[in-house]
């Protein structure tokens, strides 16, 4: 890196999706309503599962935080991107980039590993019935919901402050909606070998181990449900599953 021609920048400028007026208008209507609806849900799966005593168990304490995750990294994005379509002035600082890619990237990494989880919850609850509520007590679920958010909040700080400490001395026009790392790397003149290995090397890992804990736990769960001698047992079994399976 030549870091005599590094610039200090002090903002960004984000292309967005298109130039088109008639399109902004139509796109801006679409992720209103789409944005609207994650805001309305998330938020009221979060109050419901904390107004409601019979769904305080792991399962609704691990969804509501999966609607949280989602809710934030939704909007870490959405108003910024909304406002971007009928704005004239698409520039976000320099600190406001970083900021919005950290918070993205914790709760994007949060809601991957938070749906592996999910799964080890239900292969407990379907293959260990009579030892779930010590083996998924407040305390193991507490801390695994920990282990989760510090592996968020590691990779996050990992990749923003590799990101955002390149030299940018070119163009500051990320080709984005959002700051996220390949458009931002793309306008660094800063040698981004190292960048791009650590993202292959940590995100592989997590959806990998993601992937995994979830294929696991299923392969367990359905051998256990197989064994099952009644077919509305297995029924009920597998209709627990249904709204994780959905959402991964």
């Amino acid at each position: 890196m030549d870091t005599g021609n590094c610039s200090s920048l002090t903002e960004f400028l984000l292309l967005g999706i298109t130039d088109n007026p008639e399109m902004k208008v139509v796109l801006f209507t679409a992720f209103l309503v789409v944005y609207l609806i994650n805001l309305l849900t998330n938020l009221g799966m979060i109050i419901l599962i904390r107004a409601d005593s019979q769904l305080h168990t792991p399962m609704y304490f691990f969804l509501s935080h999966l609607s949280f995750s989602d809710l934030c990294y939704s909007s870490a994005v959405g108003p910024k991107m909304l406002v971007d379509l009928l704005s004239k002035n698409k520039s976000i600082p320099f600190l406001g980039c970083a900021l919005q890619f950290f918070v993205v990237c914790i709760f994007i990494d949060t809601e991957c590993m938070l749906l592996a989880v999910m799964a080890f919850d239900r292969y407990k609850a379907i293959s260990r019935p009579l030892s779930y509520v010590v083996d998924m007590s407040s305390r193991v679920c507490s801390l695994l919901l920990a282990g989760v958010y510090l592996v968020g909040l590691a990779d996050a700080l990992i990749h923003t402050s590799l990101t955002f400490h390149l030299c940018f001395c070119g163009s500051n026009e990320i080709n984005h909606f959002f700051c996220d790392i390949p458009p931002v790397l793309s306008i660094s003149c800063s040698d981004t070998q190292v960048n791009v290995l650590v993202i292959f090397t940590i995100f592989g890992f997590i959806e990998l181990s993601t992937i995994s804990g979830v294929l696991v736990s299923y392969c367990y769960i359905i051998s256990s449900v197989l064994k099952f001698r009644s077919a509305e047992g297995r029924l009920k079994a597998f209709s627990t599953c249904a709204s994780h399976l959905t959402a991964v």
